[in-house]
């Protein structure tokens, strides 16, 4: 295949900046994506080094040339890594990184530069909802409050500078930065991140030395990225973190220099895979643009509020505020995002033990409840499993043997009575009403005739839909089944 003008400088750019990337590795420019791909030329064996490439190449804030600036601003993270992006980009020809960015994007096509009208027809109802909404105020906030008064201190057109500018930087900083070291800190590493994902099936992993001197001269840098909610998304750190318990002991250590490691087999002409974590479809979708069929880590959440709200029409609302406030003095608490407390459904269906556990209280009748009540001060200080044994106990389930009990999950069959599982159904129903009056097989024949590369936002938008709803039914199955 014929080397694109970019690859060719890229190329040039990995040699003077002194990145070894192996011979066996193949870049693939495709034209119909206008993305960059990597392909093994031959058989990749376990533990094959594949890329090596200096700490000096990576852009970070320390090696940028407006590190004075930001670091004067108090900026760290992927805050002040986007304003080293910005930065180097107006720098033009004259970046140390200027042939780097050839082989990028202007920007990822995340939901975060879609169009207010994109967002209200392809994510309503999903995951994405709310977040992407609140995503863009606080970011265009960090922008006036951080970014606007730094204008005038560079040498460079305003422009490169905009706000639009600060999105479409931010884009490539949460889909393609990786936590360097505690030196370095958050950093764009080029090669490395021209990788693709592939859920539990990554051919690399990237990996450096134990810490170094240079490590230790600088502070630990702040890398949690308050600005989009990614990580409530998904169980895994959202930001690519190098291993650094690795090491290519038989390649010599470098200290000043990342690795990258053949971890699993990859045949000749394959392609050869990264992977961003055990991440769901929303994460996906959100940090890098993209989604996975049948992804096993997809969830669906369901807000506390629309649980108080549905067990308010069922009961007073003063049931309802003493039974939450009975569950919260056990200690149970949901999930928690910013202001908001949510409780998460698997992929398989399964309900958060937690919402179980509040639906039961629920619909204790009033003797149990009054008796759970006398046993609040000893139930306090039981650890989870026991302190929900004695909760099922009290609830009189006649079919419950104590005895076999070995871990909190056995416990889940005896919470899930006719009246959880129908108010389960109920809270289905009402989360499903989200995604409007088009139903899941409407959906499902759109993302049968889309196509994931002309339609790129709808197709991805469609999968996480798609997902989502069928979570939604496993649920109610599942509810159908236990009480039947």
């Amino acid at each position: 295949m014929t080397m694109t003008r970019r690859l060719r400088s890229f190329h040039r750019w990995m040699r003077s900046n002194g990145v070894e990337c192996s011979d066996a590795l193949s870049l693939v420019d495709d034209p119909s994506t206008k993305s960059i791909s990597v392909f093994s030329l031959c058989d990749l064996r376990e533990g094959d080094l594949v890329a090596t490439i200096p700490k000096s190449a990576c852009l970070t804030i320390r090696t940028c040339g407006a590190r004075e600036a930001i670091e004067a601003a108090g900026l760290a993270g992927s805050l002040g890594l986007a304003v080293a992006v910005m930065y180097e980009r107006a720098l033009g020809p004259s970046s140390q990184w200027h042939d780097y960015f050839g082989v990028l994007p202007e920007r990822e096509c995340v939901p975060l530069v879609w169009s207010d009208e994109e967002l209200e027809s392809l994510l309503a109802g999903t995951e994405l909802d709310k977040i992407i909404k609140q995503d863009k105020q606080f970011m265009s906030e960090d922008w006036k409050e951080c970014i606007e008064p730094l204008i005038g201190s560079f040498d460079l057109d305003p422009d490169s500078f905009s706000l639009d500018n600060y999105f479409s930087a931010k884009t490539l900083v949460s889909s393609r930065a990786f936590q360097i070291d505690k030196y370095y800190g958050y950093g764009m590493v080029p090669l490395a991140d021209l990788f693709n994902h592939k859920t539990g099936a990554e051919h690399v992993h990237f990996t450096s030395v134990s810490q170094t001197e240079s490590d230790d001269e600088g502070d630990d840098v702040d890398n949690d990225d308050e600005d989009d909610q990614i990580s409530d998304l998904s169980g895994d750190e959202q930001s690519s973190v190098i291993d650094q318990s690795t090491s290519s002991s038989a390649q010599g250590d470098n200290p000043a220099a990342l690795e990258m490691i053949i971890i699993r087999d990859a045949n000749a002409g394959s392609e050869v895979f990264n992977t961003y974590g055990s991440t769901g479809n929303a994460a996906l979708l959100h940090r890098y643009g993209f989604t996975e069929p049948d992804n096993p880590f997809d969830i669906v959440n369901i807000e506390l509020t629309v649980v108080l709200k549905y067990c308010t029409s069922q009961f007073s609302r003063r049931h309802t505020r003493s039974r939450l406030a009975l569950w919260r003095n056990l200690n149970f608490s949901g999930c928690s995002s910013q202001n908001s407390e949510y409780f998460e459904v698997s992929c398989d269906g399964e309900p958060q033990f937690e919402l179980l556990t509040l639906l039961y209280i629920i619909y204790l009748n009033e003797k149990s409840f009054d008796k759970l009540g006398t046993m609040m001060e000893s139930l306090v200080n039981e650890d989870e499993l026991c302190c929900t044994v004695n909760l099922i106990e009290v609830g009189g389930n006649c079919s419950f043997k104590k005895d076999s009990i070995q871990n909190v999950n056995d416990l889940n069959k005896f919470l899930l009575t006719k009246s959880v599982c129908k108010a389960l159904v109920k809270l289905a129903d009402l989360r499903e009403n989200l995604y409007g009056s088009v139903s899941l097989k409407d959906d499902e024949r759109k993302l049968k005739e889309c196509s994931s590369v002309k339609e790129r936002k709808l197709y991805h938008s469609l999968v996480l839909r798609v997902s989502e709803r069928r979570i939604l039914g496993r649920l109610k199955r599942l509810c159908f089944k236990c009480w039947s």
